[in-house]
């Protein structure tokens, strides 16, 4: 076979299952093959690119990101990056596919019109391939009507919170999705806090006056994540569905995940970098710089809840490494960070502070450059089992001939680029700050590919791939084990 597009040599290739020495031809944005080093000849291929002993793996898979959203939350924050900016950011840390968030306010009936309306803000503006969860605010008749017809559109997960006023749901509520996602093959996930306990320890803080950032940790105590993690897993397994709860950040409630995980119960979970790097100390920075770590959950106490969670990805606790990229502009008093900021309020007030935090372009040299993960586990957690979860698997995830499409993310060889700090300059985001600027780095993605083609070269122009080459993936069922048992739930057998 010849004529291939594109061609990558002399590289050590990472999967979740193997890592080996392989040449990858690539042609018409596909994997066409993986040969041993030398055989295929470098006149075969339009171009090459020598990885130089680096490490190649799939593209990034990032299923947790927050772009161009309404404010839903009571306040006044508003996400700064729009799909062009936070795809383009995407790319240029080695992220190739993304699952953003299509929003249903309560005021609106319909999950399909939010997924048109999503559909028209990426649509020709993506550097990424992308598809999106459902965000379930109103879980209504005419809602849950509609999990057939989302099928059908490619849509195969949705999202629902059990805190925050504008969002929360009910448990009764909560079994009403589980019910109608169990049919249609739909993948639940869930934010688990407390949200009747965190509004009333809220209300116990600012009786005293107590309004600073760091205040938005102690509101959230982690039993708050605990209970609700716990109760999440109850409900799911009354339903026997499938449930993913996100963004955990407590040891205590990966506890929980772990012990649900052992009964056999589909139960999968997700952290983030904010958990492996940051602790409640950054968000009482000074001078109100702490709501730049302001998330929820929040940061944890201790390098010791990180080695928990690290712990955690080594062992299958956490199926996926996600960004949860939810981005607010700093210094922006209007939609931003400093919004909360008032003359009756100087300090801020950490109940009204925008929530969350930038991190799609980092996730992945954080992680890799932390070496705390055998490399095919890397792989695993921040790429294959997320394609494999969201029902892109073996399109996304992996690199297998004839069936993957061509999505890599190669490395510089291990010590090329020794020790250098992450700074904010250096990122691609609309967003004026990193949470994690400072940290020591000694890895970043030197070639990003979408598809057969190149579109991050740091050594060579930097971005250099198009907004709106990415493309709308729709999306099949999770192939990671479901329910236990066939047909439809009975609740005769309880």
């Amino acid at each position: 076979m010849d004529g291939f597009d594109l061609l990558v040599i002399n590289g050590l290739v990472v999967t979740a299952s193997d890592t080996a020495n392989y040449d990858i031809a690539i042609k018409d944005g596909k994997i066409a093959l993986l040969a041993p080093p030398g055989v295929l000849g470098k006149e075969s291929a339009k171009r090459v690119i020598d990885a130089e002993g680096g490490y190649v793996m799939p593209g990034g898979v990032d299923t947790h990101v927050h772009l161009e959203e309404p404010a839903l939350f009571g306040g006044k924050g508003r996400s700064s990056d729009t799909f062009e900016t936070g795809t383009r950011s995407s790319v240029c840390g080695g992220t190739t596919t993304i699952v953003a968030f299509a929003p249903q306010a309560k005021t609106i009936p319909s999950l399909l019109a939010v997924l048109e309306d999503t559909h028209a803000r990426a649509k020709d503006n993506c550097y990424t391939d992308y598809s999106f969860h459902m965000l379930v605010g109103h879980p209504g008749e005419q809602a849950l009507s509609e999990f057939p017809r989302l099928r059908e559109l490619g849509i195969s997960s949705l999202k629902i919170y059990m805190t925050y006023e504008a969002l929360q749901l009910r448990d009764d509520q909560i079994l009403d999705i589980l019910l109608a996602s169990r049919r249609e093959g739909i993948t639940t996930m869930i934010h688990a806090e407390n949200g009747d306990v965190l509004n009333w320890m809220t209300r116990k803080l600012e009786e005293r006056g107590l309004y600073a950032p760091k205040y938005h940790a102690t509101s959230r105590p982690q039993i708050v994540e605990t209970e609700a993690t716990n109760r999440a897993i109850a409900l799911a397994e009354l339903m026997d569905a499938p449930i993913l709860v996100v963004h955990v950040s407590s040891p205590s409630a990966a506890a929980h995940l772990r012990t649900a995980q052992t009964r056999g119960l589909p139960v999968y979970a997700e952290t983030c970098p904010q958990y492996l790097f940051l602790t409640r100390a950054d968000l009482d920075r000074p001078d109100f710089e702490g709501a730049k770590c302001v998330c929820s959950p929040p940061p944890r106490e201790s390098a010791a809840d990180h080695d928990a969670i690290w712990l955690g990805l080594a062992n299958g606790t956490f199926t996926v490494l996600s960004s949860d990229h939810c981005p607010f502009m700093y210094e922006d008093r209007e939609q931003g960070k400093k919004s909360i900021l008032s003359d009756a309020f100087p300090e801020g007030r950490f109940s009204g502070i925008p929530n969350g935090c930038p991190g799609i372009e980092t996730r992945l040299a954080l992680t890799l450059s932390a070496n705390r993960l055998p490399l095919q586990k890397f792989v695993e957690v921040t790429s294959t089992n997320a394609a494999r979860l969201y029902g892109l698997y073996p399109t996304k995830g992996t690199i297998l001939p004839g069936v993957s499409d061509a999505d890599l993310t190669i490395w510089y060889p291990p010590g090329r680029l020794g020790s250098f700090k992450l700074t904010n300059s250096m990122l691609h985001h609309n967003v004026d700050y990193t949470p994690f600027e400072g940290v020591e780095l000694n890895q970043w993605p030197r070639w990003t590919i979408l598809r057969g083609q190149v579109v991050w070269d740091r050594d060579g122009g930097g971005l250099v791939g198009k907004k709106g080459y990415g493309q709308f993936v729709r999306r099949g069922k999770s192939t990671l084990p479901g329910p236990r048992k066939s047909g439809d739930w009975d609740v005769s057998v309880f």
